[in-house]
């Protein structure tokens, strides 16, 4: 299988936001499901990495928790490809409302033919490192990356032979750009209740 697992990674501290954003909720009901609900429809294999698997006994989909803890997102990136089915994964963060599925397979024909180690968006200089997908292959290299004690995701990409989608093409799916957008703050929240009902 080359492209059927979707990993939700449901970690980081949410500071910012003030409450554990893995258990947010949208009109009563948590983003984690609405989110899943969407990926289902692209995606045979669903699994959320997350250190509170506590949280997600009324889940059906796999839950799994850092190998290697406190490394920052490459921790949840590293067991999601270890855990997942397909050579392929699509990576998606907790707190990332925006599920377009259109993207998603634009996505899966860019990199069809080729053998990249993943596929991530460009905007300007900034290098959007979910909504993305990442090849099992580099397992041994986030490894070898992380034994050096060092953690920053944009800095592992760089060395690694990745496919960008330039951001004329990434607009083409979301104009403004929102499938990219993190709930950090409770401002960001507030604005997207505001986009929903408009």
């Amino acid at each position: 299988m080359k492209f059927g697992t979707a990993v939700i990674l449901a970690g980081g501290k949410s500071t910012r936001m003030g409450f554990d954003k893995q258990l947010l909720k949208i009109n009563q009901t948590r983003l984690l499901k609405l989110i899943t609900d969407k990926l289902e429809e692209e995606f045979e294999e669903i699994i959320i990495v997350s250190n509170y698997p506590e949280y997600y006994t009324d889940f059906t989909y796999q839950v799994v928790s850092d190998e290697l803890p406190n490394q920052g997102p490459l921790s949840g990136v590293h067991v999601g490809l270890k855990e997942a089915s397909s050579k392929y994964v699509y990576f998606l963060a907790c707190d990332m409302p925006y599920v377009n599925l259109d993207y998603i397979r634009f996505i899966k024909e860019e990199i069809e033919e080729n053998d990249v180690a993943a596929c991530v968006t460009q905007v300007n200089d900034k290098i959007e490192p979910f909504n993305a997908f990442y090849s099992q292959a580099i397992i041994s290299k986030i490894e070898a990356y992380l034994a050096t004690e060092k953690r920053a995701l944009y800095s592992l990409l760089k060395r690694l032979d990745c496919y960008y989608i330039q951001e004329e093409s990434a607009r083409m799916f979301s104009p403004n750009l929102n499938m990219f957008l993190n709930l950090n703050t409770k401002e960001d929240l507030l604005n997207y209740y505001k986009d929903l009902v408009s």
